[in-house]
């Protein structure tokens, strides 16, 4: 068993390995580094025997999604701490230690991030993560140092060590027995929101999920599909509305879902205003396929509201994030530590 598993999750991606392999090989060498290939058609598996042989390749077979892909790469990998890590993440000295050293001082804290910075600009957040991951009262998600298109600088303000409400997949340190507990990632997601959904039962479970400022790591980001990608709307769309179902209480539900589906339908509206008609019908899409899956999603919303029935509140904005940047025009959010 080892203590430190990095564990990249690999789908046609020969040359996002080939430029950011080499740094977390150099930069990591307390931990042990696997590359689980989801299928890949490209020259990934036969690159990796070719030019890295320090890494563990993992062959799993056939594209199951990052909630699929990663479940069954983590079956196989027994260590006390896995860091899931995006192939499009290029790290930096010492990444690892600071997270490590939380896990070990403070056995409260299940998962924790470091700060994600841009790799095409470095003096940027990175859209996923940023500094910190939160949500609204509607369970729309935001992070310190992003909200919506609106990234900041990085000029230290996020430099903390501190308690959030989710933790970015595309870089989180989480503690096996933690993942393996919550079941895992949600395979019926596929992709996207996931580590929302499994963050959330941490917090229902009383774990601590965490940021560290003093890690830091750059993502290039949309690596797979670009951030316009219609796929990557429907699936947010209809993974948003999935996971507010799955864990909303019921008095709350009964009027943020309906609000939910009518500012979805107000966001669809203006991806046609910007001539993005395929991201328009995306949104519709995948809330057609939502409510084809409500009676799964009701077995799932009884087996976690009866393992744990309540959440702290906390870390979620009692606000409206759509209002408060759209109208109110507030860009950037800071919450005071609760730890």
């Amino acid at each position: 068993m080892t203590r430190i598993a990095v564990v990249i999750l690999n789908y046609n991606g020969q040359k996002l390995l080939q430029q950011f392999l080499p740094s977390v090989i150099q930069y990591s060498p307390e931990a042990d580094i696997f590359v689980a290939d989801n299928g890949s058609t490209d020259q990934s598996i036969q690159f990796l025997r070719a030019n890295f042989s320090q890494v563990t390749i993992l062959e799993l077979g056939e594209n199951s999604g990052f909630c699929g892909g990663y479940n069954k790469a983590l079956r196989q990998i027994k260590a006390d701490y896995y860091m899931l890590l995006n192939s499009d993440v290029e790290v930096t000295p010492h990444w690892l230690e600071p997270l490590i050293s939380l896990l070990d001082t403070n056995p409260e804290i299940a998962v924790i991030q470091p700060k994600i910075l841009s790799y095409r600009d470095k003096k940027l957040f990175e859209y996923a993560g940023a500094g910190g991951g939160f949500l609204d009262t509607l369970g729309y998600p935001f992070c310190r140092g992003r909200v919506f298109d609106h990234v900041e600088e990085d000029h230290g303000q996020y430099n903390d060590e501190r308690q959030i409400f989710w933790a970015t997949g595309a870089c989180m340190m989480i503690r096996s027995e933690k993942f393996h507990q919550c079941g895992g990632f949600d395979e019926d997601l596929f992709a996207h929101m996931e580590e929302i959904d499994l963050c959330w039962k941490l917090n229902r479970s009383h774990s601590l999920v965490y940021y560290s400022g003093k890690s830091t790591v750059y993502h290039l980001g949309a690596g797979t599909l670009g951030y316009n990608n219609p796929r990557k709307t429907y699936l947010n769309f209809r993974n948003g509305l999935s996971l507010i179902f799955k864990h909303l209480d019921t008095r709350e539900l009964m009027y943020k879902l309906p609000f939910r589906i009518v500012l979805d339908w107000l966001a669809a509206v203006f991806f046609l205003f910007k001539g993005e008609g395929e991201n328009f019908k995306s949104v519709f899409r995948a809330h057609i396929h939502f409510l084809k899956q409500l009676d799964n999603l009701r077995r799932k919303r009884k087996v976690i509201r009866r393992q744990n029935p309540d959440y702290p509140r906390r870390n979620i904005h009692p606000g409206l994030i759509v209002f408060d940047y759209y109208l109110r025009k507030k860009k950037t959010f800071q919450f005071n530590n609760p730890r």
